[in-house]
């Protein structure tokens, strides 16, 4: 018996091994048990026991493994939890995948694969409402740098239930945030009961905050359109409605050119295009539980799909 159970530990231990991406080796040969432990096979720092859970110096939280900034130190917040916690990532930094529990979100390093700790939404900790909980064997600490200030910028997209439309494009990399709302109404500030029974004319909408540099609005529209079905004219999928009505809200002649391309480029392919262009009207953001809902459901969405049309 002894014998099965150190052939199934080692399997275990090769295989949470394999889980960090080459070339960084050498890197994990460096660590020590308990950082391989924490790192490698998932572990769990005793609350309170980290290096940096009391820390509020100036500077950038890098990854132990891999040395890539995750964490500015301007995001990170007391939530006296025990563990080191940050309402904001650097953008790309963090990868999100599902724990091996199948309830919570685990979050790694989206450069190597190290096992950072995990993500919690929803808590109402801070205006962010959500808490990146980090192991602070996961981390080290440059208080020389500090990270460059970013412009970004935001675009807006309407494809049906708002909650598959963020759930895609906020996993693009140079997408910082994605929040669920509306736009195009009349009404200020309405409330999802006004909006889902139509009597404010506004459409479900996300505002995407991105980083010019790293991803083109060009690339942000494409996504939009291979995430849903631009050429439904009565919704999304089962959503029947005129508040799931496909729409791109466009600031400028830029963007208002950029759309109409690629409408032309997917009609030329023989799809005919619903999606609307409109000028950007102010947009509200919808109540607090329609933000992240599928991260923080642990779901998938019922009516977007990724299917590649250029």
């Amino acid at each position: 018996m002894k014998a099965i159970y150190f052939i199934i530990l080692l399997l275990f231990s090769l295989g949470a091994h394999a889980q960090i991406k080459q070339p960084w080796t050498k890197a994990l040969e460096r660590l020590t048990p308990q950082e391989k432990h924490i790192i490698v096979n998932k572990g769990t720092e005793r609350p309170f026991s980290g290096k940096y859970v009391h820390t509020d110096s100036k500077g950038v939280y890098r990854c132990k493994v891999c040395n890539a900034a995750l964490y500015k130190s301007d995001d990170k917040f007391r939530s006296d939890c025990g563990w080191p916690s940050f309402d904001d990532a650097i953008p790309g930094a963090i990868k999100r995948q599902k724990d091996s529990d199948g309830r919570r979100t685990e979050i790694v390093c989206a450069r190597c694969g190290a096992h950072l700790g995990h993500l919690f939404v929803g808590e109402g900790l801070t205006p962010k409402n959500r808490r990146y909980c980090v192991n602070s064997i996961s981390l080290t600490f440059d208080k020389a740098e500090t990270t460059a200030t970013t412009h970004y910028r935001r675009a807006y997209f309407a494809g049906g239930c708002f909650w598959g439309v963020e759930y895609y494009l906020e996993k693009l990399d140079g997408v910082k945030e994605v929040s669920s709302g509306f736009m195009g109404g009349s009404v200020e500030h309405p409330s999802y009961e006004q909006v889902v029974t139509a009597q404010t004319g506004h459409l479900e909408t996300v505002e995407v905050l991105y980083d010019p540099n790293r991803i083109s609005y060009e690339t942000l529209a494409k996504t939009f359109f291979e995430i849903h079905d631009p050429t439904q004219k009565d919704g999304q999928g089962p959503d029947i409605g005129e508040q799931y009505h496909s729409a791109i809200f466009v600031a400028d002649d830029k963007e208002r050119k950029t759309a109409e391309k690629l409408i032309a480029i997917l009609r030329g392919k023989g799809y005919d295009v619903a999606t609307k262009i409109l000028t950007k009207k102010p947009f509200y953001k919808a109540e607090a539980y329609h933000q992240d809902y599928y991260d923080r459901h642990g779901k998938k969405p019922y009516c977007h799909g990724y299917i590649k049309r250029f």
